[in-house]
């Protein structure tokens, strides 16, 4: 079946997951819908304890057996320790089939590869992975299918009870005994909890894992006792200073530093930008660095923001600072500036659920009231969809995250992206794999010019007589095949090894096994 965005969906995979193509959107508005529900086992006895001696211990008291979905979220990023500790003691106990329902998983979790192989891990469902486990659901080595998911489309398949989560494991930088957990306040601060939140309110099972243990009650807490069954005490959940990597860090680039300056004149010439917008920037160096223009413009002219949000960064933390933001609402830190801002201004930097950040199938998340979103992406097509999960060489190597969700939601969407990575154009005619809509996108900023999508005639009408290079999507395409060449397809196999869920549960399209790979050679 070919959905919303031209991609044929094989009828095979829509029976499996039980799933329909994408069919644009706006298509699940006033989609009604009842809430799954947790196990909820009582604690009447108020002397009975809920810490638990070792990580084993509290996988045998959970009940842990073949089959289930266990959950992990991904605050500490590559400096996570939480999940290979689980996931060591369940390969020993000779557990297998095993879903791993994870935020996000990164190239810290390479020691899963070896579970995949032999069958302790068979199903995965994230917001996207990068590093070995990529690779290896590329080459076919998951058994079932591998599910990349939104934040907000990950949340809606929890709370709608499209996923049940058997066990959730938290890493959690204090607790106390009776699992009050709180982001801050121990010797691996994270900064918040909120992809955990969801976790925690409909998992049968909750564990708490912490390396700091502190007096109750540990109040405010970013999740309460009442969703807590066990607490362990382990002697390190995360490395803090492994949050800001990759691509969560700024950048001395010169070429990304022109795009950044772009997309901020982009912002500042369009009607949205007033005193009291809203904005979000992703984490990638020119992303990061169009957050600092930005701030200059608005310190010159005397424009306040209203609120930021997402995923938050110290240049977004410094607006609080400047007095230049009323109140940043916040669902992950990506550096160690924004974890100590969120404690430094408890009433102006507030934690907020992934349901209430993204979430589609509530009554109104905050991507709804956002004005401007930067984001960037791995490639963009002349039909402005974009990817951002599969590299050049097919292989699994990046995460929707919030990308999907914030692009539906604001009301300008800019993504940024070099012309040429590398040797591969950025933009070109068909993207290899679609993660968030064309239909969602308004305007492209590259090193070589500037595309607005022609479903937006008000922005262009804003933004012509700017001095920006303003071009349309095809002669970008065309830059980039004039300087490296129209790159060759990428060579696939037949067999489908995961699917790109659109963030309402539809199917945005498939990701195929690698042809290097493919058991057919």
């Amino acid at each position: 079946m070919i959905n919303a965005v031209g991609r044929e969906i094989p009828e095979e995979i829509l029976k499996i997951t039980g799933k329909e193509p994408y069919q644009g959107a706006k298509a699940k508005d006033n989609y009604a819908f009842t809430r799954g529900a947790a196990k909820i086992r009582a604690v009447v006895d108020p002397g009975r304890s809920k810490m638990v001696a070792s990580i084993r211990e509290v996988l045998e008291k959970c009940g842990i057996q073949d089959g289930m979905t266990i959950s992990f979220h991904h605050h500490f990023r590559e400096g996570d320790y939480v999940v290979n500790m689980v996931m060591e003691e369940i390969h020993k106990m000779g557990i297998r089939d095993l879903t791993i329902c994870a935020t996000s998983l990164g190239k810290a979790h390479d020691p899963i590869v070896p579970m995949i192989e032999d069958g302790t891990v068979t199903s995965l469902r994230s917001s996207g992975v990068r590093g070995k486990i990529g690779e290896a659901i590329s080459s076919g080595k998951l058994k079932n299918l591998a599910v990349m998911c939104s934040h907000g489309g990950r949340v809606r398949a929890v709370e709608s009870g499209e996923v049940h989560i058997d066990i959730a494991f938290i890493g959690a930088p204090t607790a106390d005994e009776y699992g009050n957990l709180r982001a801050n306040g121990g010797k691996s601060n994270c900064g918040v909890l909120s992809y955990a939140v969801a976790d925690a309110e409909y998992a049968d099972r909750v564990v708490a894992i912490t390396d700091t243990l502190v007096p109750f009650p540990n109040v405010p807490a970013s999740i309460s006792m009442t969703k807590v069954d066990y607490v362990v005490v382990v002697d390190e959940i995360g490395n803090p200073a492994k949050i800001a990597t990759g691509a969560a860090k700024p950048t001395t680039d010169m070429r990304k530093l022109r795009m950044a300056e772009y997309c901020t004149q982009v912002v500042v010439n369009t009607p949205y930008f007033k005193n009291g917008f809203s904005y979000q920037t992703g984490v990638g160096g020119a992303s990061i660095a169009s957050t600092i223009s930005l701030t200059k413009i608005m310190e010159e002219r005397g424009i306040r923001m209203g609120f930021g949000v997402g995923g938050l960064t110290t240049p977004m933390c410094s607006l609080l600072e400047k007095d230049l933001v009323d109140v940043l609402v916040d669902t992950q830190d990506f550096d160690l500036g924004a974890i100590e801002s969120i404690q430094k201004h408890p009433d102006r930097h507030i934690e907020i659920t992934a349901s209430e950040y993204a979430n589609p199938f509530n009554k109104g998340a905050y991507v709804n009231k956002l004005d401007y979103v930067i984001l960037a992406a791995l490639e963009v097509d002349v039909n402005f969809n974009c990817n951002v999960v599969v590299g050049s060489d097919g292989v699994i190597t990046g995460a929707q995250g919030g990308h999907p969700d914030t692009a539906a939601g604001a009301k300008c969407t800019i993504v940024i992206a070099p012309l040429l990575q590398g040797r591969i154009p950025a933009v070109c005619t068909s993207v290899t794999t679609v993660t968030t809509p064309g239909e969602s996108v308004d305007v492209i900023v590259t090193d070589y010019g500037i595309a607005i999508n022609p479903r937006r005639p008000d922005l262009m009408e804003a933004l012509k007589d700017t001095k920006l290079p303003i071009c349309t999507i095809q002669e970008l395409r065309d830059q980039a095949y004039a300087i490296v060449g129209e790159p060759q397809p990428v060579r696939f196999g037949d067999k489908v090894v995961g699917i790109i869920e659109a963030r309402d549960g539809s199917v945005m399209d498939v990701v195929r096994q690698v042809k290097e790979f493919s058991f057919e050679d």
